[in-house]
């Protein structure tokens, strides 16, 4: 890959990116065909076991999560009999059953796909499927505030806390990570309400706190995080107010105090929890990729400063994905641990060993491409490839494994379906041109569906050009 660093327009250059573009073509068929012959209806496959896996998130009734989930990446691959075979099922047989669902990945996978593909294919039945779904959880957001309740019967319309959050709360990056989708949809009136609602609670040293009361404007334990619990939150104020065309200025004042105050801390790597009386703890987490200031390996930096014209932001985000890279190539596995601990100057252990197929890091990779052109993050990617073709390739599909330190290690038996949404998505594109899905035209949701950027985008059926693979 070194000789692409001139990025020459050459014969061969192009055939090289074709080879690349193919063998990940070639993996999403494999996943996808697995999950086909094995598990089709279910939410996600079981390859070890070669069956369906209902994970509690989306219930336990098979709603196809997967087809749903990967039928944008199968139509930018250009793999039309799969993309049809999965547009059928949508048609046909996607339907809510009695079962209890998480309101935020519900939102992020289902409404989500669902609507990124009708912007980008002009199927209208994709938006009425969007739409249906959306009217089936209205009932979680009948509360004073108008924030959600976590869960929701899609039958029964029976809405719910999550078990472990305090009485009357919900989790602050779930119900803050559902705007772009629903401000897409013109029947939902209740987005900016919630959104008002959230930036009126108190912020103690700044930040939001992690559970907020859906009774009323306030917190609900004094517990605040850049990390998991509110990070998806501050990753949306930002892509909201790109989306919105740079017209939701709410969004970005919200987005640059989250940023302020990363600016202010000593260490960039990558997590903050803080407590009442308790010592700062950094640390890394791979769920955590997109929160403004410690998580994405540096893909909401990248795009933030694109956007602000900040050379400092972007200098972060080169540093926190090099952090990250260096995370991955430190394991046997070349794999990233779920979870790293960090002085503020040096890499202690990992944590959690487990890799569940996430897409956050080579995410980093495709913005900072994208943003630089820099042939070491497509050099970057394609090692992520080779090491997912030798740890977690089955027969039957692509596996977690529960140890990145360890070569060869055992597997936790789960296709994800941000596998094929997200972590094949992010690396075709990095091997791709940028007049696909370019980011000028495109913004992603927190589940690498695409959404088009008011007055980039004339929707129409001839709108997306694709490459050939």
């Amino acid at each position: 890959l070194t000789y692409l660093n001139n990025y020459c327009e050459t014969t061969a250059f192009f055939k090289i990116l074709t080879y690349y573009r193919t063998r990940l073509a070639a993996m999403m068929k494999h996943a996808w065909l697995s999950y086909k012959t094995h598990a089709w209806g279910a939410n996600e496959l079981r390859p070890l076991s070669r069956s369906g896996h209902q994970p509690s998130v989306l219930g336990q009734a098979p709603l196809g999560a997967t087809i749903v989930d990967s039928i944008d990446t199968l139509y930018i691959m250009g793999l039309d009999e799969e993309y049809n075979a999965a547009k059928k099922w949508i048609e046909e047989s996607l339907n809510f059953d009695n079962t209890q669902v998480s309101v935020f990945e519900f939102t992020i996978r289902f409404v989500g796909g669902l609507l990124k593909f009708s912007a980008l294919s002009f199927y209208t039945m994709f938006l009425e499927k969007a739409e249906e779904l959306v009217k089936a959880m209205l009932p979680a957001f009948a509360t004073p505030t108008g924030i959600p309740r976590s869960l929701i019967n899609l039958q029964t319309k029976n809405a719910m806390s999550f078990g472990g959050a305090p009485s009357g709360c919900s989790v602050l990056s779930e119900a803050g990570t559902l705007h772009m989708e629903f401000q897409y949809l013109s029947e939902l009136t209740g987005k900016k309400e919630i959104r008002s609602a959230i930036a009126s609670i108190p912020r103690p040293n700044g930040l939001f706190h992690s559970y907020i009361n859906f009774h009323s404007p306030s917190y609900c334990i004094s517990h605040s995080t850049l990390g998991g619990l509110s990070d998806s939150f501050y990753e949306y104020l930002l892509k909201e107010w790109i989306r919105s065309g740079k017209n939701d200025t709410e969004a970005r004042q919200l987005y640059d105090l989250s940023f302020f105050i990363a600016s202010h801390f000593r260490s960039l790597l990558l997590m903050l929890h803080t407590y009442p009386g308790m010592s700062s703890i950094y640390f890394s987490q791979h769920f955590l990729s997109f929160s403004p200031v410690f998580s994405n390996p540096g893909g909401m930096f990248a795009l933030g400063s694109q956007n602000n014209q900040s050379s400092e932001w972007f200098q972060r985000g080169a540093r926190v994905t090099e952090t990250c890279y260096k995370a991955y190539t430190s394991t046997d596995t070349h794999l990233g641990p779920e979870k790293m601990v960090f002085s503020p100057h040096e890499f202690l252990s990992v944590d959690d060993k487990k890799y569940y197929l996430r897409p956050e890091t080579v995410e980093s990779y495709f913005y900072m491409w994208r943003f630089t052109k820099d042939v070491k993050y497509r050099e970057w990617a394609w090692e992520v490839v080779d090491a997912l073709e030798k740890q977690c390739r089955t027969d039957a599909g692509y596996s977690g494994i529960k140890d990145v330190t360890l070569s060869g290690s055992p597997k936790d038996d789960v296709q994800q379906s941000f596998f094929l949404a997200e972590t094949l998505k992010y690396l075709y594109l990095i091997f791709s041109e940028d007049s696909l899905l370019p980011l000028n035209r495109w913004v992603f949701n927190t589940e690498a569906h695409p959404l088009p950027i008011r007055g980039q985008v004339d929707l129409g059926p001839d709108i997306w050009p694709r490459l050939s693979v």
